[in-house]
């Protein structure tokens, strides 16, 4: 146990820091945000383009990678919809709300940064694929169902316009996009460029768990008990859960591709939960949600590695 702790530890000790520099007033909320634009503009693009320019495509874009992570969460994504539409009564919003934190994990900011200490260069090429099917698929379905049920006037067809305009202006898609058209092009980019791009895409692990440790400052979580633990549970239990189970199904396993999955959906939900529940008077519940479930995944993603070191089924470094 002492040498899990020494692969996640490290991990939250970042996060740390940047939760006691808002605190002790080095770097206020506003300046984290900025740094978190940094990230998803600039150094998690980057870490995206390196990945896909310096190894052949086919071993990144792998179907059954794709197949086994898009149908543990999309699995848990129409549970959790069912579960609090139809058996907890909550509006059509709110419970798109939950069904996504239980089943978009942050891959950029927490599950990278775990996976690649984890199992090394393989977490790059499943954080892009993790980010093809959370951008794609979880999100936008997500956002779709709030937005019909908070804008009861618009059609389903306008509000999926308005999502796929979105998604075309989102940096880690033209990120994929730009990295795969030149792998596909066997152009090789010019060394000085090369290097700045690796530098930004080294400072993607380290810089987006500050801005985690920031982010979580000030967050409470009183008087939301039971909502909160209901999504925690679905994503730090539930849904690393049905992407094990969604691997085994498969004919073909990679061990080492099925652990970096496992690890990927252990992440707590991404960090903008709070941001879309704020979008739909779901403020306060996201911002608990995301304090608690990142706190609790120390541990979690701690277990969670051990359990997978005691398994043949995974390679574990």
């Amino acid at each position: 146990m002492p040498d899990i702790f020494g692969i996640t530890l490290p991990i939250f000790l970042l996060v740390g820091v940047g939760y006691l520099a808002v605190h002790i007033r080095i770097i206020d909320k506003p300046q984290i945000r900025g740094l978190g634009v940094f990230v998803i503009h600039c150094a998690l693009p980057a870490l995206i383009v390196r990945a896909l320019v310096s190894r052949p495509l086919n071993e990144i874009f792998n179907p059954y990678y794709l197949l086994a992570y898009g149908l543990g969460s999309l699995v848990v994504f129409l549970a959790a919809l069912f579960i609090a539409r139809r058996l907890q009564r909550k509006p059509l919003d709110a419970s798109a709300l939950y069904a996504l934190g239980m089943s978009a994990s942050n891959s950029g900011f927490i599950g990278y940064p775990v996976a690649a200490l984890v199992v090394g260069s393989p977490a790059v090429a499943a954080m892009a694929l993790n980010f093809l099917i959370e951008n794609l698929l979880v999100i936008p379905a997500a956002l779709t169902l709030a937005e019909v049920s908070s804008q009861r006037g618009a059609s389903t067809r306008v509000v999926l316009i308005r999502t796929i305009r979105q998604l075309l202006k989102n940096p880690i898609i033209i990120a994929i996009l730009v990295g795969t058209t030149l792998a596909l092009s066997g152009l090789s980019l010019p060394a000085p460029l090369f290097r700045a791009i690796d530098m930004l895409a080294t400072a993607a692990a380290p810089t987006a768990l500050f801005v985690i440790g920031g982010t979580l400052y000030g967050l409470k979580a009183r008087g939301m008990a039971g909502d909160v633990t209901q999504i925690a549970i679905g994503k730090l239990i539930a849904h690393p859960l049905a992407v094990l189970l969604a691997f085994l199904a498969l004919p073909t396993i990679d061990p080492v591709l099925m652990t970096t999955g496992i690890l990927f959906a252990s992440a707590p939900m991404i960090s903008v939960y709070p941001i879309f529940g704020q979008r739909y008077g779901l403020g306060e519940i996201t911002a608990a949600t995301l304090m608690v479930t990142t706190l609790a995944a120390f541990l979690t993603i701690s277990l969670m590695i051990w359990l997978l070191q005691t398994s043949s089924l995974f390679v574990v470094s």
